[in-house]
């Protein structure tokens, strides 16, 4: 490999500079104790940390950064950790997703103004990852990312427990009078008892798996536990590598092609990926220019079989999946599906990095052959109710549910919902259809994962567990159920999704792709006419900014002047 030339080190535009510029950005790093030929002439490799106490997926990046530090040192570099606005699904109010676009700018603008040669993304709990990886794609410079990793296995009286869809289950059980509330509380423990993120294959998973079938990291890395010790080994070996990349000049921009984002969405249908992948992976190809619609997720994704048995859509855990064989035994046996020519961020394919993968676990991870379900990619269904489409999946969902005709009962809003959903006089059986409106990207604000309501109890009493719901909101990639989600254009912009009235029916087809409203044009047309939007409140400050400019769940939810990418150039000196 040949060294780099360090006059074009792009760092070299601060450390390398003469006069007064150059003595201060060199005098303020020494103050730090360290010594100018470590930084003067080297690749200087920024760490983007996502740690904080408030992300407890994050919780164990401080350690994991020290480890990707060995890393670069080894390799000749020099690193820098940052930190960025850090995002944690299971705390922050009212939803992560709301200030997604707000880390993603955080990340872009610390990459651009600070003396980088290549960027190494820490990322684990859901938001954490399309954020940190739009930020860096709009810079474009090197960028290698590490994932935290999920949880051990959760363990609870003698069973293996999976973060969140066990929480969905456990809900229900308490409602029909199974499970008392100390047990109830005794499980808390039990199911969140390492470091790391959720050990289903709910939205991190999914993540982590995206990044990797992007080929945005080393091989193989995104199934590793969190407790692992070779997360830790695997961070070393991301800090060395980044510091080669900036040697080859193997910009983000030259892994994320059209070929890789179509790898990314069939790998995410093999392994029972979150639905919210697809608002994350188009947000990202904005960013790079890349054209990717909504109806490319079922076109290439809905014909592609399940092959990974984990919750939600599953019985095993991540945890299971590392010890299987992981991603790598899924992509050889997607290998005549996938497109051979994007390169990872190692120089080759994702296929070659996965030809002497090995399956170790068939109940786990099925062979193409024989695989769990033969079409279970996400559908997206269109018609009068959504007619820039919504989105479901179909691995999670009951069959037999896939084709129904039902009664709506109406939710204005999610207080609304709470307020009646177990009222013993709502008007409502498993034969009806959940509506819930005003949880779109600008009627929430922010789109929370509350798409999968929780069933009434007095159906849950009656030992039926699904029944439809739709709603312009997203759920948990841990959660379960015949779900239409996504709906869009949201019910906030006065769509037939708000004009829907308790008693319509609806007639829903995954298989034709069609969900429509069995109400006349002229009906709605003067629904319309009186419908009112909500007044949210929102009258200032970041939520204010997001509402005027969120795009709609089927463009990816990013905020409009956000989409492309402003470069790695800063002309104008600080001093």
């Amino acid at each position: 490999m040949s060294e780099i030339d360090n006059q074009k080190l792009r760092s070299q535009q601060w450390f390398g500079k003469e006069g007064k510029d150059g003595f201060i950005y060199r005098s303020w790093i020494k103050n730090q104790g360290y010594p100018a030929h470590q930084f003067k002439g080297k690749p200087v490799i920024g760490i983007c940390n996502t740690w904080s106490e408030v992300t407890p997926c994050n919780g164990h990046f401080r350690e994991l950064a020290q480890f990707v530090k060995n890393g670069v040192y080894e390799a000749g570099g020099f690193p820098l950790e940052f930190p960025v606005m850090s995002l944690g699904e299971t705390i922050i109010r009212p939803t992560a997703m709301l200030y997604r676009n707000l880390a993603a700018m955080t990340v872009e603008e610390s990459i651009r103004g600070n003396p980088f040669d290549a960027i190494v993304l820490l990322t684990g709990c859901d938001k954490t990852t399309p954020s940190l990886v739009m930020g860096a794609a709009s810079v474009d410079l090197p960028t290698i990312v590490l994932s935290g990793g999920p949880m051990l296995n959760g363990k609870f009286r003698g069973k293996d427990l999976g973060s969140g869809t066990d929480v969905w289950k456990f809900d229900a059980e308490v409602k029909r009078g199974n499970m008392t509330l100390e047990e109830f509380e005794e499980a808390e423990a039990c199911m969140s008892r390492s470091i790391g993120h959720c050990n289903t294959m709910g939205t991190a998973s999914t993540m982590a798996t995206m990044v990797e079938a992007l080929g945005l990291t080393l091989p193989g890395v995104s199934a590793i536990p969190a407790a692992d010790s070779r997360k830790k080994m695997n961070a070393h070996m991301t800090g060395m590598r980044a510091v080669e990349m900036v040697k080859e000049n193997l910009t983000i921009s030259k892994v994320l092609t059209k070929g890789a984002f179509e790898n990314a969405i069939k790998v995410n249908s093999a392994v029972g990926g979150s639905t919210n992948f697809i608002l994350h992976l188009l947000a990202i190809a904005k960013r790079v220019g890349i054209d990717l619609n909504l109806e490319d997720f079922d076109t290439l994704g809905s014909r592609i079989p399940l092959l990974v048995n984990l919750m939600p859509s599953g019985k095993y855990l991540m945890e299971d999946y590392y010890y299987a064989g992981g991603l790598q035994v899924v992509i050889k046996e997607l290998a005549e599906h996938l497109n051979k020519t994007p390169i990872s961020v190692n120089g080759k394919n994702i296929v070659e990095n996965s030809a002497k993968a090995r399956n170790w676990n068939q109940d786990v991870i099925r062979p193409i052959s024989d695989p769990l379900i033969a079409e279970a990619g996400i559908a997206v269904v269109k018609g009068n109710l959504c007619t820039d489409g919504a989105v479901i999946k179909v691995s999670a969902s009951t069959p037999e549910l896939l084709v129904h005709t039902g009664r709506a009962v109406v939710f204005e809003t999610i207080e609304d919902y709470h307020a009646r959903i177990d009222d013993p006089e709502l008007d409502i059986d498993e034969s009806c259809i959940m509506v819930l409106k005003n949880v779109g990207p600008k009627g929430y604000p922010g789109m929370p994962e509350v798409g999968n309501m929780a069933l009434p109890k007095k159906v849950l009493e009656k030992g039926i567990l699904d029944m439809i719901r739709i709603s312009d909101g997203r759920m948990s990639g841990t959660a379960y159920g015949t779900v239409f989600l996504h709906a869009s254009p949201e019910s906030a912009l006065g769509s037939p999704l708000a004009l829907v009235q308790n008693g319509d029916l609806i007639s829903c087809d995954v298989p034709s792709r069609k969900i429509e409203l069995l109400v006349s044009d002229e009906e709605l047309a003067q629904r319309k006419a009186n419908w009112k939007p909500l007044d949210l409140g929102y009258k200032r400050g970041y939520a204010k900014l997001y509402i005027e400019h969120v795009n709609q769940a089927h463009e990816g939810a990013d905020l409009d002047f956000l989409e492309g990418g402003s470069g790695n150039i800063v002309n104008r000196e600080s001093h």
